[in-house]
């Protein structure tokens, strides 16, 4: 027992002896004594109190830097009531675990209004099981994953998170492999069917002829990306830790992302996106006969501060409102007791859960007077005060069947044919300035067509056309379907190093970025900061109206008043530009310094926010 304790003894000595070696080095690498002669300097005409929480605070910088202990996974409900995903983070400060904080990422699930009770029992059931293995990710291997980092490093935090990602969507191939070969096994082989003997010809009939009248039939249906169930948690943690990182260096996280957008360094200016704002909905959600604009637009006019452009719109949308709330006037009857044989429009409308009206329209043309006319009795002016965007949404409208997009109910238009729609539409009212998923994205020789036609005086804009993010950056090529621009959101896996690449390469490419909300949103207001921070042209984030869309404008004006009052506001930013001859000309000479565009609206851009 005397050598044991005696061992033990020696042993506990020398620990005690490195670990004031140790000591020794690290007050001497970091000039610990030359710091407590300052500081007890520095608080010598200090009272007592001071003089402690000034030692703590200067102490608290000699500490080690945070760093996560744990990411914690929680399934909460989303705007529309929904599951989705909630991510907390706890960093180590001062040798004790603390709650930095939390995050609520939207689901990439849409919202169907009119779907069969099983495919909505299918959809339930897909998205609980998304959220549920996404949770089980964060909880249990992420965390351990992202332990002991600092959230200052998002590079290396983003790195193992698409690591970690690589492996599910590797485990995930041979799982279906292994399934695959079990059933190959299982199931016997069907014998090749009998070979028919060839039709005879019809007299007179040449080999090779083609009946001309036929249409060229249309591209099919691309699979849809395929989105690896649990995915939405890579998301979220990445948003998490920038946001800690942020709030633990004091910043609001527009700055954070700004600062991983610019090499870690702070820009002096900073611009705040312009505004899409749904203001009606009358797509195929609606009982009218239109389909074809599942949203119609508002784009403030760029001299407009934010604040200023969405009262201008409250105003409109209080109009829009009184006039869903009034009957129209009846006609007066004819001699035989008919009202001319028509009856007056009946404007009907509900909430969609975009945040704006749907509203029952017949023809094309029908919303866009409608909305001007509301305009003029504001004393407003379309194309003036404000401009459309229009989203076609046009993967909804197709007639698989018939190979036609359904413009409206029985209204059926060819690819070709849809082309001059958007044409005629545009020339007959050019404060339209935007279309956004005008064709589905397997129709590449009708983006051509209209880009060709309408790229110089309106954005042709890739919404659901446009791939993935991580898509977008594995090929590195943002031109197919060929665009103005495109919307990116933050979903599933995409990290905000992957933010930061697209927004650079959409840069690079001439092209125009628009940071859009999903559709089925959450109250998390961080997606503002992620726009402003990646120096977007335009954010959507829907109607005025749900409490989860209206958070996001209330930061976005908190955004714009730090901005002004710190005088980082870069005004000058917000403009309409021709990107059309910029992107020919970036295609044709990448190397080549392009000169600055001329705006398509030749406006005078003031320093300060204009009165409405």
């Amino acid at each position: 027992m005397g050598e044991e304790g005696g061992r033990r003894n020696c042993g506990t000595t020398r620990e005690l002896q490195k670990l004031k070696q140790r000591a020794m080095e690290y007050y001497q690498q970091n000039d610990v004594p030359r710091r407590l002669e300052e500081l007890l300097n520095s608080t010598f005409y200090l009272q007592p109190d001071d003089v402690y929480g000034h030692l703590a605070n200067c102490f608290s910088k000699l500490a080690k830097p945070p760093t996560i202990c744990k990411a914690v996974g929680k399934n909460v409900l989303d705007g529309l009531g929904l599951p989705t995903l909630q991510v907390e983070i706890f960093c180590t400060i001062q040798n004790f675990p603390k709650n930095i904080c939390s995050v609520v990422i939207s689901s990439h699930f849409e919202v169907h209004e009119n779907l069969l009770p099983e495919l909505m029992e299918a959809e339930e059931l897909e998205r609980n099981n998304a959220i549920s293995t996404a949770v089980q990710w964060v909880n249990n291997m992420i965390t351990v994953e992202i332990q002991g980092l600092e959230p200052s490093n998002q590079a290396e935090v983003d790195q193992l998170l698409r690591t970690f990602f690589a492996n599910k969507v590797q485990e995930e191939q041979e799982r279906k492999e292994l399934e695959n070969l079990a059933e190959d096994l299982t199931v016997p082989t069907p014998p090749p069917p009998p070979l028919l003997p060839p039709l005879p010809k019809k007299k007179g009939q040449k080999q090779g002829r083609k009946d001309t009248l036929l249409e060229k039939p249309i591209p099919p249906e691309e699979p849809a990306e395929p989105v690896l169930c649990g995915s939405m948690a890579i998301a979220a943690v990445s948003l998490a830790v920038a946001k800690a990182s942020a709030i633990l260096a004091s910043n609001p996280l527009y700055l954070r992302i700004a600062s991983l957008k610019h090499n870690q360094e702070q820009p002096k200016k900073l611009s705040v996106p312009m505004l899409m704002v749904s203001l009606i909905s009358c797509g195929k959600s609606s009982s009218g006969k239109l389909n074809l604009m599942k949203e119609v637009i508002c784009i403030p006019h760029p001299g407009l501060s934010t604040k200023q452009g969405v009262e201008m719109l409250l105003e409109i949308q209080k109009h829009v409102n009184k006039t869903i709330e009034t009957p129209p006037p009846p006609k007066p009857e004819t001699k035989k007791g008919h009202n001319g044989g028509k009856r007056g429009q009946q404007i009907t409308g509900k909430m969609s859960h975009l945040g704006c009206l749907t509203i029952n329209f017949d023809t094309i043309e029908q919303p866009v007077l409608f909305i001007q006319g509301i305009c003029t009795n504001l004393g407003l002016e379309l194309g003036t005060n404000l401009h459309l965007a229009i989203n076609c949404a046009a993967h909804e409208l197709m007639d698989y069947s018939k190979g036609k997009y359904e413009v409206m109910v029985g209204t059926l238009k060819s690819a070709s044919e849809m082309v001059d729609l958007y044409v005629d539409l545009i020339n007959k009212y050019p404060s339209i300035i935007a279309l956004i998923d005008p064709f589905r994205k397997e129709d590449s020789e009708q983006w051509d067509s209209i880009y060709n036609a309408l790229g110089s005086r309106c954005y042709i804009i890739a919404g659901a056309a446009s791939r993935s993010i991580p898509k977008l950056l594995e090929d590195g090529n943002i031109s197919t379907p060929r665009a103005s621009g495109l919307i990116i959101k933050h979903t599933n896996h995409t990290t905000m190093s992957d933010l930061v690449q697209v927004t650079n390469l959409i840069d690079s490419k001439k092209h125009i970025a628009v940071f859009g909300s999903m559709e089925g949103e959450s109250s998390d207001d961080s997606l503002v900061d992620l726009a402003v921070g990646l120096g977007v042209r335009f954010v959507k984030l829907g109607g005025l109206s749900r409490g989860e869309r209206v958070t996001k404008y209330n930061r976005l004006f908190t955004i714009e008043e730090e901005l002004v009052q710190n005088g980082t506001l870069d005004f000058q930013e917000r403009t309409f530009l021709n990107f059309n001859e910029e992107a020919e000309a970036a295609a044709a000479a990448d190397e080549e310094l392009l000169e600055p565009p001329e705006p398509i609206f030749p406006t005078e851009v003031v320093e300060e926010p204009a009165n409405v």
